[in-house]
C-alpha cells in the first residue's frame, strides 16, 4: 500500500474543514474532548475527506470509528488492550499502530497493520512522552524489519527535518505540534504539502 507522505494529526472535525481542502490526503481525527460528541466529530470529518478525496484515520475511538462507516481506524498500544481487533479485521477496516520498541513492534506485526508508526523521532512538546526521542537511526531499523509495510514518523517533525526522514526509511510523515500551535495553520499546511510533494 502507498500512502500519501503528509499525514497531518489533528484534533477535531473543525480543523480537519480548515485544512484537508489544501491538499492534505491523509489525516487522523485525534479527539481528546467529550466522548458523547465523538459520533458527530467522525461523522463530520468523514463528510469533509469524502468530499475532498481525502483518507479519514480514526485514532482509539474503534468502536465509535465502526458504528459510523469509517474504515481506517489508529491505535496505541494502551488502545490495543481493550480493542477488539478481531472486529475490526472483520469489518474489513485498515489499522495503523504505534510502536516504540522491538516488542510492540512484533505485537503490531502480527495484527497485519496499514501501517506502522514510530516516534517521537525528535522531543515533542506538545504531550508529556513516557518515551525518550527514538532517532533517525531507529527509523533505518524499524524499516528494515518491517519490509512492504509503510513506515510513518512521528514526533517533533519540521519541513526542514524531512529529507533526513525520508533518508532514514520512513515513508509517511506525521506532523501534529507543528501544525496545531501554528500562528497560521494553514499557512503551515501549505508549506508542508509543497515540501512533500517535492521529495520523491
Amino acid at each position: 500500500m502507498i500512502l500519501p507522505r503528509f499525514y497531518p494529526v489533528l484534533p477535531d472535525a473543525a480543523m480537519i474543514a480548515r485544512l484537508v481542502p489544501l491538499g492534505v490526503r491523509l489525516v487522523q481525527l485525534r479527539f481528546k474532548g467529550d466522548v458523547a460528541e465523538v459520533p458527530a466529530q467522525i461523522t463530520t470529518a468523514l463528510a469533509i475527506c469524502a468530499r475532498h478525496g481525502a483518507q479519514l484515520v480514526v485514532n482509539d475511538h474503534w468502536q465509535a470509528a465502526l458504528d459510523h462507516g469509517a474504515d481506517f481506524i489508529h491505535l496505541g498500544q494502551e488502545d490495543l488492550d481493550s480493542a477488539d481487533t478481531n472486529a475490526i479485521v472483520r469489518a474489513g477496516v485498515r489499522l495503523g499502530v504505534s510502536t516504540h520498541d522491538r516488542a510492540e513492534l512484533d505485537r503490531a506485526l502480527a495484527l497485519n497493520p496499514a501501517y506502522i508508526a514510530l516516534g517521537p523521532i525528535w522531543p515533542t512538546l506538545l504531550k508529556q512522552m513516557p518515551w525518550h526521542p527514538q532517532g533517525l537511526a531507529k527509523l533505518t531499523r524499524w524499516k528494515s524489519r518491517i519490509g512492504a509495510v509503510p513506515l510513518v514518523a512521528i514526533g517533533g517533525l519540521t519541513p526542514a527535518r524531512l529529507p533526513e526522514v525520508f533518508a532514514a526509511g520512513a515513508d509517511v510523515a506525521a506532523v501534529v505540534t507543528d501544525l496545531v500551535t501554528a500562528h497560521d495553520p494553514e499557512a503551515q499546511t501549505r508549506l508542508w504539502v509543497q515540501a512533500t510533494g517535492a521529495i520523491a
